[in-house]
């Protein structure tokens, strides 16, 4: 007979086709077992649309087989009325009598009473399956709701010798450090996060889009801090490619505590995750203040010998590194 575990890590592997697509709500999977077999699984929809448990129950054909079954789920089922009625609800239509799920939802509107409905119908709760690998794979949702900020991904690329940009250049546009196939990789980043954001300098200095070219996805929304509002719609940024806000000293205080401000600007636009591009500064302000989740770096092999110091990571733990053809990517965790 196969484990809890085993099917848990399947509702984990298909919400992952969520990603990038969900936002602000979580990716989770959804499956239903009946006699040691999967007959139904499903997805988090686009935002707006069916849940996880939905899709998985409108997959199975023969829906008399649900009062014999069990449906396994990463996320505690809502039980609240949203964009979509509550999953628990469903769950208690169909007479499903036995419920599995990886962990519980800290959301407010729900944080333990969809469990706690479901268990009043008489269903059969088990909860905490794999939990830690659950988190982790939520960990855009839980940081959004429990840290109230979004989940903070810090990324640049470096020379060899430690540098992010030249102290000057002849063109308004990047100077590249990276290969291709590194680059294209960002593009795939961007389309999984919510929004990207830089500073004033790199808007000026390189006047990138912040989009997604180089892979099949949604553009991320745009935030560009300005503190003294002096870019205007000359620059890319503010094309109609994707939605951009503008953080002036209107809204911020620049002197004190800046990171901390913007998390708490973003938590209110609902925004769940951001990439962080840059610049020095930028990226630096979010390290110092101790406000990031990960940090991606790519090191090209390429020298500057002089030009702009890369950020210096505090509190960080190396958890992967890669090459990607000549380039070293390194993926860090803050601790």
């Amino acid at each position: 007979m196969l484990t809890h575990e085993f099917y848990i890590k399947r509702c984990l592997q298909i919400a992952k086709n969520g990603l990038g697509t969900t936002r602000p709500n979580p990716m989770v999977g959804a499956i239903i077992v009946h006699n040691n077999k999967i007959i139904g699984e499903g997805y988090t929809s686009p935002y707006g649309g069916p849940h996880a448990e939905v899709n998985a129950i409108n997959a199975v054909k023969d829906k008399s087989l649900l009062t014999k079954s069990t449906i396994y789920v990463l996320l505690e089922p809502c039980s609240h009325f949203g964009k979509t009625p509550p999953c628990s609800d469903l769950i208690i239509k169909y007479n499903i009598p036995n419920v599995v799920i990886g962990c519980k939802d800290d959301n407010p509107e729900v944080a333990g009473k969809g469990i706690a409905k479901l268990k009043a119908h008489g269903c059969n709760v088990i909860v905490g399956v794999l939990e830690k690998e659950c988190k982790d794979h939520l960990k855009r949702f839980f940081t959004f709701h429990n840290k109230k900020r979004p989940f903070i991904i810090l990324k640049w690329a470096e020379t060899q010798d430690g540098f992010i940009a030249p102290l000057s250049k002849d063109e308004q546009k990047p100077v590249w450090i990276t290969n291709t196939y590194s680059r294209q990789l960002v593009h795939k980043w961007r389309a999984e996060e919510q929004a990207i954001l830089v500073g004033t300098n790199t808007v000026i200095e390189d006047n990138p889009s912040l989009t997604v070219r180089d892979y099949e996805g949604e553009n991320p929304m745009r935030i560009i801090l300005d503190k003294t509002n002096k870019l205007n719609n000359i620059y890319t940024v503010f094309n109609a490619s994707a939605k951009t806000i503008k953080l002036t000293n209107s809204e911020l205080n620049f002197n004190q505590h800046l990171a901390s401000q913007i998390c708490s600007v973003l938590h209110q636009q609902n925004i769940n995750s951001v990439i962080i591009e840059g610049g020095a500064k930028t990226l630096q302000t979010f390290i110092d203040e101790n406000l990031w989740d990960e940090a991606r770096v790519f090191i090209g092999k390429t020298e500057f010998k002089e030009g702009v110091k890369a950020p210096i990571l505090k509190k960080a733990r190396l958890i992967s590194e890669q090459n990607i053809f000549d380039d070293c990517l390194k993926i860090y965790k803050n601790d």
